[in-house]
C-alpha cells in the first residue's frame, strides 16, 4: 500500500514515513495536508499527517482535513522534532530567515535574539530551495533537509525546548480493526448553543472513569462564535456505551480507536 505524505524531500514528515516504510518506491510526497487527505479518502493509499506539537499545538490543516474528509486515525507517532539554522553565509551576514509558520513558532525564541525577519514557506524543505536562491538567507529545517539541499548548518538546536516533539496520525479510508485499542478520537459538532452542553458531553466520560487526554475547538466555518471540538481519550471497556450515550446529545463522528507505534531511531 503507497503511504502517502508531506514533500518535498527532507520534510520531518517525509523522515518519518522513511522510518516506517522499508520501500522508498511506496512513499508518496503531495504538496499539502488537505491534496494527502483528498487522495487518501479517494483509496490511493494511507497517510501520514501532523497532528500536534508540544509546543506550537495543533496543525489547523490536519484538523479542517479530519472535518472535511470521512477519513479515520488509525495509528499515532511521536517523533522528537530537532530544527537548526542553515545558510551559505555565517549568522551575521544573514538577513532574511526561510521558515515554515510551524518551524518559526518552535523556534521563536532563537528567531527573536537574533532580530532577522522570517518570510514564511509551505514546508522546511521549500525553505532550503528559497534559502538556497536568494542572498544572504537562511532556512530552519532538519539536519536531514540540510545535508539533502547542501545547506551548510551554522546553528544547532534552534528550537525552544529540548523536548520539542510531533505527534503524527496515520489516517486511511477504513478504521483500525484491533479488538484492544489504546486511545479514540471524536469529532463532536454541536447542533445547539445552550448553557451546559459542554458539562453534559464531557460528563458523560467523567461518570464512566474515561480520560480525556485532548480537547479543542475549531472554527466549524458556519459563522463566527460556532465550534465543533475534537476530543482524545483512552480506550477502556465502557467506551462503546459513552458513545452511545454521546449521541443522544449531540452529533459525534468517531475519528478511530488506534495504537501508538513506536518509531525506528
Amino acid at each position: 500500500m503507497k503511504l502517502i505524505t508531506l514533500g518535498p524531500e527532507g520534510t520531518f514528515s517525509h523522515e518519518l514515513a522513511l522510518k516506517l516504510e522499508n520501500d522508498k518506491e511506496n512513499i508518496v510526497l503531495l504538496p499539502t495536508i488537505r491534496g494527502i487527505m483528498s487522495a487518501v479518502a479517494r483509496g490511493e493509499g494511507d497517510g501520514i499527517v501532523p497532528m500536534e506539537n508540544s509546543e506550537a499545538g495543533s496543525v489547523g490543516e490536519t484538523l479542517d482535513g479530519l472535518t472535511r474528509f470521512p477519513l479515520s486515525i488509525t495509528a499515532e507517532m511521536y517523533m522528537p522534532i530537532h530544527h537548526n539554522l542553515a545558510s551559505s553565509v555565517p549568522l551575521e551576514m544573514v538577513r532574511v530567515i526561510f521558515a515554515h509558520p510551524q518551524t518559526h513558532e518552535q523556534c521563536s525564541d532563537r528567531i527573536e535574539e537574533w532580530g532577522v525577519p522570517v518570510i514564511h514557506t509551505s514546508s522546511n524543505a521549500s525553505s532550503a530551495l528559497d534559502a538556497r536562491r536568494a542572498p544572504n538567507a537562511g532556512a530552519i529545517l532538519s539536519t536531514t533537509a540540510a545535508a539533502l539541499y547542501r545547506l551548510p548548518v551554522i546553528v544547532k538546536d534552534t528550537e525552544n525546548s529540548a523536548t520539542n516533539t510531533t505527534r503524527f496520525v496515520r489516517i486511511s479510508a477504513t478504521p483500525a480493526r484491533d479488538r484492544k485499542p489504546e486511545k479514540c478520537s471524536i469529532l463532536i459538532d454541536p447542533s445547539t448553543d445552550r448553557a451546559g452542553l459542554l458539562h453534559d458531553l464531557l460528563e458523560v466520560f467523567a461518570i464512566r472513569g474515561i480520560n480525556l487526554s485532548r480537547i479543542e475547538s475549531r472554527p466549524s466555518k458556519r459563522g463566527i462564535g460556532n465550534y465543533v471540538f475534537f476530543l482524545d481519550f483512552s480506550w477502556s471497556e465502557k467506551t462503546a456505551d459513552a458513545l452511545v450515550e454521546l449521541k443522544t446529545i449531540t452529533e459525534v463522528r468517531e475519528l478511530g480507536c488506534y495504537r501508538k507505534v513506536e518509531v525506528p531511531s
